[in-house]
């Protein structure tokens, strides 16, 4: 019997919490059920989040060069041949961008390396630029240095870091077939050192590199085990010469369509919201891509985004995104200043 999204939402919203086969149910659902699914998860995101989108915008501190095998990162080492490389960047740098992220009407600036892990240097860079940006500007500051070792995440923390980002990217079960060069409980140890420093932890994944609709269940029910405070969700935007990229887009030439439907994009990130219904959740890279036309419905589910581009491709720009979000009848979160 089909179930009643609407009723299911409600349930949620009475403490109800979702089971592992009910997320199935939402992942698996059919076109006829999807637009009932999204105004399900609309009343979640109504509820905890209002109409307001929160505006995250992205600063590649370091480009490229880095030593991990993520088979669809165009930045590792093994495969970044055309993508562009540079060094890590100076703290006024790093400093500038916070600035220009606030004038654009962000509330969290994240600072991003390409790197196992933050070296003695990188870490003196990323600390000096969060102090100077949190003594000028009223922004959430946020890291994403790869993995922590012991004492680095309570140094950015009195830095005035507030959040820490390290994405599990997919499931347990299938991390063998994205990453080789270090294991799934690495990151989920950087997870814990972050949480334990008292740093936000913001914490995601991809979809669309080949995994099965249950390693996506598997990944939000993971997020929740962990108590994470914000979850961003990519859409792979296939990169050529990485190895997911380059087998994603030979299906894709081969079956002459997408290799992820828009409307199977959504429940996914719908799924994540009854998941973890109170949750940040965050529409994030290859949006442009895969949603195409259907963007808007993000965010009826999701309540922020990044703008003004990923690490290594642009996005449609923040005039673009906030257009949308005014024209589909949001507000943009405004910090306090």
């Amino acid at each position: 019997m089909k179930r009643n999204w609407l009723r299911f939402a409600d349930t949620v919203l009475e403490g109800h919490v979702v089971s592992r086969n009910e997320a199935h149910e939402i992942v698996e659902s059919s076109d006829d059920e999807f637009l009932e699914i999204l105004a399900a998860a609309f009343k979640l995101r109504l509820h905890f989040h209002g109409r307001k989108v929160r505006v995250h915008v992205l600063q590649n501190a370091k480009s490229g060069a880095c030593s991990e095998d993520c088979r669809f990162c165009s930045q590792s080492s093994r495969y970044d041949k055309n993508a562009e490389r540079h060094p890590m960047q100076q703290v006024e740098e790093l400093v500038l961008g916070a600035k220009a992220a606030f004038e654009k009407g962000a509330v969290t600036y994240c600072m991003v390396t390409a790197a196992r892990g933050p070296n003695h240097r990188q870490m003196d860079v990323i600390c000096e630029a969060a102090r100077r940006i949190k003594e000028k500007y009223s922004l959430q500051v946020c890291a994403s240095l790869g993995m922590l070792r012991a004492g680095q995440a309570e140094r950015l923390r009195a830095a005035g870091v507030d959040r820490y980002n390290h994405n599990l990217e997919t499931s347990k079960h299938n991390f063998k077939n994205v990453v080789t060069t270090h294991s799934f409980s690495d990151r989920i140890e950087t997870i814990r050192l972050a949480k334990a420093a008292g740093l936000e932890a913001c914490v995601g994944g991809i979809i669309g590199m080949g995994e099965s609709t249950a390693d996506r269940v598997d990944l939000a029910f993971t997020l929740r085990e962990l108590e994470v405070n914000s979850v961003p969700i990519n859409f792979l935007h296939p990169r050529r010469g990485t190895p997911i990229g380059d087998k994603v887009l030979a299906q894709n030439q081969k079956t002459r369509s997408t290799h992820l439907r828009p409307q199977d994009a959504l429940k996914t990130l719908a799924m994540f919201r009854f998941v973890n219904p109170s949750l940040d959740l965050r529409a994030a890279g290859g949006r442009e891509i895969i949603l195409g036309s259907m963007q808007p419905f993000l965010l009826y589910v999701a309540n922020s985004i990044f703008t003004n581009g990923y690490l290594t491709t642009g996005g449609q720009g923040e005039s673009a995104d906030y257009q949308m979000i005014i024209q589909a009848g949001f507000v943009p979160e405004v910090v306090e200043q």
